[in-house]
């Protein structure tokens, strides 16, 4: 049986996450950072999280490269964020305020947490590679904001 893309796409679309901004630093020093809701944690202990990542991503030779990378889970106000690391082009980073931990990946003011990570592993996955990573250093607020959400293609937020 043959599966229609579009179909599948809209199918899957119909489980709701949660979107972060994937970030790291190549050897460099270049900046890199995407929009990505295929995000998940894997394993308790050791702490391993995972994230898919497209074969055609401007930033996937970056990814690939570099040992390590950090994870920005995004609070429902900064749905904008998000919008600006779903583009692809350059001066991604042109404005945009950031920190820096142990691996010098970005950490983005204002997410709900962030994780930072060395890579594990990549494996292949059609046509995304899913890349896990070991967390070593860890952050989550403990406010009231909610997070940012995706479902059926769209942002959407949580109800009480």
């Amino acid at each position: 049986m043959s599966i229609d893309s579009r179909e599948f796409r809209d199918t899957v679309g119909r489980f709701a996450t949660g979107v972060t901004v994937i970030t790291t630093v190549a050897g460099d020093g270049e900046l890199f950072g995407l929009t990505a809701n295929s995000f998940s944690s894997l394993s308790l202990d050791p702490p391993l999280v995972l994230f898919c990542l497209d074969n055609n991503a401007m930033s996937f030779e970056a990814f690939n490269e570099t040992p390590y990378f950090a994870v920005n889970v995004l609070s429902e106000d900064q749905r904008d964020l998000s919008s600006h690391f779903a583009r692809s082009g350059a001066d991604m980073w042109n404005g945009v305020e950031y920190a820096t931990w142990d691996t010098g990946s970005p950490i983005l003011p204002g997410c709900l947490a962030a994780l930072e990570c060395d890579t594990q592993a990549i494996h292949d996955g059609g046509d995304h590679v899913i890349i896990v990573g070991k967390v070593r250093k860890l952050m989550a607020e403990n406010d009231m904001r909610r997070p940012l959400v995706f479902y059926q293609g769209s942002y959407n937020g949580l109800s009480a």
